[in-house]
């Protein structure tokens, strides 16, 4: 299709033309899949198993978008959405489909990406993960903003494929001690003296280890606040008994303004374990899964304890720390030189001296390898959502690297790409995969896999 006939056929969606589409399967942003004249299309608020009429978005070459007008049909998996603004708040996107059909739905996505994308498939499949799908939420950055035309000061999550904020009242995904503050966080803003000016609040929620508050709120804003501003902010973190930190700049510029003396930390109570954070630090926002998953990844991976294990991606020690219950060694390797630190810090605080921590770039192809020349007999990876291509290429391909691999993935498509050079480069065998409900309600798949050093087995079963 030419250039001109394709804007055309864009001028001719915004008429509105519908159609009626069976829904197939789901995409990896939560849309309904279908096939309408041979040609892919993707309808936003549409589930495998509907019958819809939807309007036409956007004609592409290649794929169509489109959504929902009527649903002739519904899937035997769609429930009433619990959220009142679920479908134009962009936190969630999967509440009107069964929490059990979501699970099924996120390990049909990964099964299509390792076999498309990688060309492999596990000779098993791992149980997923399950855990809280409401109220799980302990990490978020909600978005603020001071729009008289709605009623002053908004507090929420963006809308979906919009810059708007969503008012929320309340968050059924969020931890209830700061679903129940976002009113009060309103009014809080709105009596600042510079509202416009605080574009974001960061909240952040730990375990109960001391006897002081486990709820951080930091706020990001754009200019210095007045002496009034600190006290009204002091006295909300007082009342309702959260830590408050200013963020004037980047998240090095982060300091605690209450009370004096501030933990945020989560416990992995089955290896004895207690990490500590600050509110801008990445750390799994489902506690419940966390603990899952970094039991499962220890089940996986047998550390022995003879061996040398190598943590790449390690944040601020979540698997390290554990692996080295373990191991003989654990060296775990971060980019970010601040979590690295963290991750130290944690080491001394639970009295674990065989795990070393260093700050390294992992997206270098070039250069020694940040291990250095030592062989790890195991590895366990944990990279955030561009995956660990740079790392993967360096292993040998003579089958001198470590003996087993644990990849957790928050992105099934850099999982199979890297499953591909894994199993048909390097010589690893996929020996299992799964999915767990780290983000219960919304489109993310979170993933492990485990690859076992052997001889090159073409990946595919025929």
């Amino acid at each position: 299709m030419s250039s001109h006939h394709s804007a055309l056929g864009e001028a001719l969606v915004a008429g509105g033309d519908t159609a009626v589409a069976h829904i197939d399967s789901l995409d990896f942003e939560g849309n309904g899949v279908a096939r309408v004249a041979g040609k892919a299309v993707f309808i936003q608020g549409a589930l495998p198993g509907d019958e819809v009429r939807f309007r036409y978005h956007n004609k592409k070459k290649n794929y169509d978008t489109g959504g929902v007008v009527e649903i002739l049909s519904p899937s035997a998996d769609r429930v009433v959405p619990r959220c009142r603004h679920f479908g134009v708040c962009g936190g969630c996107s999967l509440q009107h489909l069964r929490p059990e059909a979501q699970l099924r739905e996120k390990e049909q996505i990964l099964r299509d990406n390792l076999a498309h994308i990688g060309k492999v498939r596990p000779a098993a499949w791992l149980p997923p993960l399950q855990g809280p799908v409401w109220g799980y939420r302990r990490k978020a950055r909600l978005g603020v903003r001071l729009v008289p035309k709605k009623g002053g000061v908004l507090v929420g999550f963006r809308e979906k494929r919009h810059s708007f904020i969503t008012p929320l009242e309340s968050c059924d995904v969020l931890d209830t001690r700061v679903s129940e503050l976002l009113p009060e966080l309103r009014v809080l803003v709105a009596g600042l003296s510079q509202p416009q000016r605080i574009p974001q609040i960061e909240v952040a929620v730990g375990d109960p280890v001391t006897p002081l508050p486990c709820l951080a709120l930091v706020f990001r804003h754009l200019e210095p606040l007045t002496g009034e501003d600190l006290d009204r902010l002091r006295r909300f973190g007082e009342h309702h008994a959260a830590q408050i930190y200013l963020q004037p700049g980047g998240p090095d510029s982060v300091s605690l303004l209450w009370p004096q003396d501030a933990v945020l930390a989560y416990r992995l109570p089955e290896e004895g374990i207690e990490l500590q954070f600050r509110p801008v630090d990445f750390v799994q926002v489902n506690g419940a899964i966390n603990r899952a998953l970094v039991g499962r990844a220890l089940e996986l991976l047998e550390p022995g304890a003879d061996e040398a294990v190598l943590d790449l991606f390690c944040g601020l020690g979540n698997f390290t720390l554990p692996l080295a219950r373990h191991a003989r060694r654990v060296l775990g390797i971060e980019g970010d030189a601040a979590l690295v630190g963290q991750a130290r810090a944690n080491a001394k605080h639970n009295g674990i001296t065989s795990a070393e921590f260093l700050a390294a770039d992992l997206y270098s192809a070039d250069g020694p390898t940040p291990w250095g020349g030592e062989r790890f007999d195991k590895w366990l990876l944990d990279p955030p959502r561009t995956g660990a291509m740079e790392v993967v290429k360096r292993l040998p391909a003579d089958g001198s690297g470590p003996g087993r691999i644990v990849y957790v993935s928050c992105n099934p498509g850099t999982l199979a790409r890297d499953s591909e050079v894994l199993v048909h480069a390097k010589g690893y065998r996929l020996a299992s995969a799964g999915v767990l409900d780290m983000f219960p309600h919304t489109s993310h798949v979170e993933s492990m896999a485990v690859f076992e050093a052997g001889p090159v087995s073409g990946g595919m079963d025929p």
